[in-house]
């Protein structure tokens, strides 16, 4: 997952509103959104050649409230190291509260290659990195925009979607399947400050927009996560094929305790 956008306990009506697209090599096996049968309360997508996911929510299990939670590559330190854990492991693991990194305040973060995650436990709100040192803090009520650069970096495409975001809450918030356009924007924004760092992906451009139409890499899929004030939520993950067209689309309900 490469961008995203969150308004999180900013708006009366919506409790949470996170959206976001996974580039990715085109390539790479990826099972689409839906309930998985070894992990009946996660609701996400799957990377089939490491088992995880890059973004997702639970169920409320048990005394356990929902969950949900994102993961970014960070750029800037290399080509990712083959030998450490998948980064999305970390986020399987945070979302069903099983796994040798389930706990995010002792799990070892210095055992991926470089990341930012977003982490909703039902209450909170969390944001966690490894570089250049492992972090972990709590994100209070707002508006938040994510890529592969620092926590609301101002680079062009990050700024350009929080704005939309925006945009989006203050003209009535009604329906969060209307944020499909903003992800879906592929040209260049004018503001922001440019990333210092180059991509790690070499197929991916310098400076590139919200969406990626590229044949090897790019936009695999756009998600969105809608949650009212009631707890009842739902994600809904668009599928985009190489040339950038669309090929699909799943939602799937879903409900935290208020």
């Amino acid at each position: 997952m490469c961008i995203m956008a969150m308004a999180w306990a900013a708006h009366p009506r919506w409790k949470l509103i996170l959206i976001g697209n996974r580039d990715e090599l085109h390539a790479r096996p990826t099972a689409p959104l839906a309930r998985w049968q070894d992990e009946p309360s996660l609701l996400a997508g799957r990377d089939l050649q490491s088992g995880g996911t890059w973004i997702g929510v639970s169920d409320a299990v048990k005394s356990a409230g929902g969950r949900a939670a994102i993961v970014t590559n960070l750029r800037g330190y290399g080509a990712p190291s083959p030998d450490r854990a998948s980064r999305g492991t970390l986020v399987t693991d945070l979302l069903t509260g099983k796994g040798a990194y389930s706990d995010p305040q002792t799990a070892r973060l210095e055992d991926f290659n470089p990341f930012n995650l977003i982490w909703i436990d039902g209450l909170h709100a969390h944001f966690l990195t490894n570089r250049p040192a492992p972090v972990r803090t709590h994100l209070t009520p707002g508006l938040y925009g994510l890529s592969n650069g620092a926590l609301d970096a101002p680079w062009p495409k990050t700024l350009a979607l929080k704005t939309a975001l925006l945009d989006w809450l203050v003209a009535g918030a009604k329906d969060p399947l209307d944020l499909f356009d903003a992800l879906r924007a592929e040209s260049m924004p004018d503001g922001g400050i440019v990333p210092d760092a180059p991509s790690d992906a070499p197929d991916e451009a310098a400076i590139s927009p919200i969406f990626i139409r590229n044949p090897v890499y790019g936009t695999r899929c756009s998600t969105i996560i809608a949650m009212d004030a009631q707890g009842h939520g739902t994600i809904t993950e668009r599928r985009f094929d190489p040339h950038g067209e669309r090929t699909g689309e799943d939602s799937i309900g879903f409900h935290w305790p208020a």
